[in-house]
């Protein structure tokens, strides 16, 4: 009789819960909201769904390339499809030239990398960065700053911890400019063949210098004449640094003719290019001619950090439509 008492008990009770208005409303509004995301906006909001494929760019994973070793991503491309529905609705038809898209991150990031040197940025981006190892060469270190001012173009200066200290102004007058400042070592040493003692001192002495000089902290290192070994790379990184070489390089150091630097420069410059050069007579004369003919094969010149950003450039965007879209 107790059991009966129960179970007619909880029917009453599941009966009420099911009729009352409140749990009907409650519902009928979960049905809508059901029916109004299953059911298609439109014929418009379908062809833009259909067409979407054919914009689809996909993000480009940073990896280790047994070549080039680390190459950082770059952003995809899709259709955003509510901003282009709502771009289009007005006049209901489907316009090419509305179409809305946003950039798509990659899944892996070059910080997620193990350590590996750097030679080169993404090869779809059309950028390339000056990268400027300083130990000497100071007499020609102004006109060299005021060309690359003339074309508002910044630079990355690999500065050697030792010429930091005895220039000082210089220093200071680079990042004034507004150039970004990497580690070339302390004593120009040949870290291949250096300890490992030696190798950490080099970089976290440097890294003391500038900061205490500049007021900024490196994280980009290049070793003195590109010679390094993997634990070299890998001190760098326990250091909160990469380590960057060179995928073009001027040779300015031979005192080439401003003909001849320029010619070997641009028959090999690419997207993601990476050039060396230092403070040299040649360079400092074939600066303003060589800015000029980059930029001419529509290649945007930034530093080593800009370079390696995934975001893609406004202007290699399909008719500049784009929404950023960080949460991806």
């Amino acid at each position: 009789m107790k059991k009966m008492f129960v179970f007619g008990f909880i029917f009453v009770m599941a009966f009420m819960l099911v009729s009352n208005p409140y749990t009907s409303q409650f519902i009928s509004n979960q049905k809508g909201d059901l029916l109004a995301v299953s059911k298609p906006k439109d014929a418009l909001y379908q062809e833009i769904v259909s067409e979407s494929e054919k914009y689809r760019v996909p993000a480009q994973d940073a990896k280790i390339d047994p070549i080039w070793k680390a190459i950082p991503g770059y952003n995809g491309l899709e259709v955003d499809t509510e901003a282009s529905y709502k771009r289009m609705r007005e006049n209901g038809e489907f316009d090419e030239d509305k179409l809305i898209l946003k950039q798509i991150k990659p899944n892996v990031h070059l910080k997620e990398l193990p350590p590996a040197p750097i030679y080169k940025g993404h090869p779809d981006k059309p950028m390339v960065s000056f990268i400027i190892n300083v130990a000497w060469g100071n007499e020609y270190l102004s006109d060299m700053l005021a060309t690359l001012k003339k074309h508002h173009v910044t630079a990355t200066f690999f500065l050697e911890g030792r010429w930091v200290q005895k220039n000082p102004e210089l220093a200071k007058m680079i990042t004034d400019a507004g150039h970004e400042v990497g580690n070339h070592s302390f004593t120009h040493p040949d870290l291949k063949m250096s300890s490992a003692a030696k190798i950490r001192q080099e970089i976290t002495k440097t890294n003391e210098v500038i900061k205490a000089t500049t007021g900024i902290s490196p994280v980009w290192f290049a070793p003195p004449s590109g010679s390094y070994r993997d634990e070299v790379v890998t001190i760098a990184a326990e250091e909160k640094m990469g380590t960057i070489m060179w995928s073009v390089d001027t040779i300015d150091w031979q005192k080439p003719s401003p003909d001849v630097l320029v010619n070997r420069v641009m028959s090999k410059v690419h997207n993601g290019a990476i050039i060396l050069m230092h403070p040299t007579s040649s360079t400092a004369q074939s600066l303003d001619r060589l800015i000029t003919s980059i930029k001419e094969k529509n290649l945007q010149i930034n530093t080593i950090s800009e370079l390696f950003q995934e975001e893609r450039l406004p202007k290699t965007l399909p008719r500049e439509k784009i929404k950023d879209n960080d949460k991806n």
